[in-house]
């Protein structure tokens, strides 16, 4: 069993990864194999709707930056978490230009992505985080993977790096989701 963690942060060891690594741990503590990938030192140009995804229907993309090694981690994995800030209202682009392709490109590859077990993980400073978190939900939902529930929406606050720490709330909020998604890939992988 395999779980991918995607930071869509560009900062450094920052809250969203706080978070990330939070679950990532307790997936490791469930047995569960771990991976952190970090967008920040990566190259993910949006997707250019070519096409070219669709004509080969293998997986791969026309674009040569970063995303093979990342969507191959994607697909690989058993278990996928995206994280990002929230950015003026939303996800950050770098984790859009991920998410947008890696979508496209398992659609027109048969659903590579479809029946893996995930869900996102948003940090806000102040407001913003319901859309964003509705807004990597829907990517989610369209790709067909199983999205656990949690005690609440797996959201935190915090600005400066480490303050989302200080959100008990959203600490908790994020162990039960990952909590639920070892059970829910112990019962779906027996």
């Amino acid at each position: 069993m395999k779980a991918v963690a995607i930071c869509g942060s560009p900062r450094s060891n920052g809250n969203t990864e706080i978070l990330l690594n939070r679950c990532l741990t307790r997936l490791r503590e469930n047995g569960i194999d771990t991976e952190l990938i970090t967008l920040r030192d990566k190259t993910i140009q949006p997707c250019k709707a070519c096409g070219t995804c669709a004509k080969i229907g293998n997986g791969t993309c026309a674009t040569v930056d970063d995303f093979d090694t990342v969507f191959g981690a994607m697909t690989e994995a058993d278990i996928i978490v995206v994280g990002s800030p929230v950015y003026f209202g939303s996800a950050t682009p770098e984790i859009m230009a991920l998410l947008d392709r890696a979508g496209f490109v398992s659609k027109q590859s048969g659903g590579l992505l479809s029946r893996k077990i995930g869900g996102p993980i948003v940090v806000a400073r102040r407001a913003g985080q319901n859309f964003t978190f509705a807004q990597l939900l829907m990517w989610f939902m369209i790709n067909g993977l199983v999205v656990p529930g949690s005690s609440y929406w797996n959201i935190a606050f915090g600005r400066q790096v480490g303050e989302v720490e200080n959100d008990e709330e959203g600490l908790a909020t994020v162990d039960r989701f990952a909590e639920n998604l070892a059970w829910l890939a112990e019962k779906l992988c027996d």
